[in-house]
């Protein structure tokens, strides 16, 4: 069956929202077929797993699938989407006296702690969210659309910075490259976060990205070797 283009679907509600009922319905058939793709994809393989098993799983027909993914590598990367959405939410709302490196990790620390309480398990989860950060790494097929949407969420990182900053980001490039290298330290923080050895919960991601962002200072302007004085 050909994809449908997917109807819109509720965006994260964040923590105080309080969505109607037609809406609750919506994002729970949503997060329904979130959580049985995923348990597919970490069980058997994404290559393996079929929009019929996922559907099958929800015991919802294929046309329904696609009123909300286009297909299977939308709902693979459906976590990780909505975290970006969240966090681009938090970055508009960070006060204007902020920094723009400042504003930008308080907003993903803002993003990851109130996902986090919001999403203790099943979708929206840190630990959903960094298995299937794993998975996307190790399918080439989910990585580069993984990397095409975190392109474009730089694009939108570099306007918001640009309109908060009062900067024309076509003559200025610190927005950019400030998105740039914000977007790789926060891509290293994922990579490197295990639950053997962090706290449990949003607080050891948050730990992993705090570290990273400390060092970004000392990288870049810092001297890496000791001199041994003569």
């Amino acid at each position: 069956m050909a994809a449908r283009t997917p109807a819109p679907t509720p965006a994260p509600a964040g923590p105080g929202r309080q969505p109607g009922l037609r809406e609750r319905k919506k994002q729970q058939t949503r997060d329904a077929l979130v959580q049985a793709a995923h348990g597919l994809f970490l069980g058997q393989g994404f290559a393996r797993t079929t929009v019929d098993e996922i559907a099958s799983a929800v015991e919802v027909s294929q046309r329904t699938f696609f009123r909300y993914f286009a297909n299977k590598d939308e709902v693979a990367l459906a976590v990780m989407a909505d975290a970006e959405d969240y966090f681009i939410e938090c970055l508009r709302r960070r006060p204007a006296e902020e920094s723009p490196l400042q504003a930008l990790r308080a907003a993903i620390v803002q993003s990851w702690r109130e996902l986090g309480a919001e999403h203790r398990s099943g979708p929206g989860s840190i630990t959903t969210a960094l298995e299937l950060m794993r998975m996307i790494e190790e399918t080439p097929t989910l990585l580069a659309a993984h990397l095409r949407r975190v392109t474009e969420q730089e694009r939108v990182v570099v306007r918001v910075i640009a309109e908060r900053e009062g900067l024309d980001p076509s003559t200025d490039l610190r927005p950019t490259v400030l998105a740039a290298v914000f977007g790789s330290v926060l891509r290293a923080a994922h990579l490197s976060w295990t639950p053997e050895q962090e706290p449990a919960g949003p607080e050891g991601m948050v730990a992993v990205i705090e570290r990273h962002f400390d060092q970004l200072g000392p990288a870049l302007a810092g001297h890496w070797r000791t001199v041994t004085p003569r």
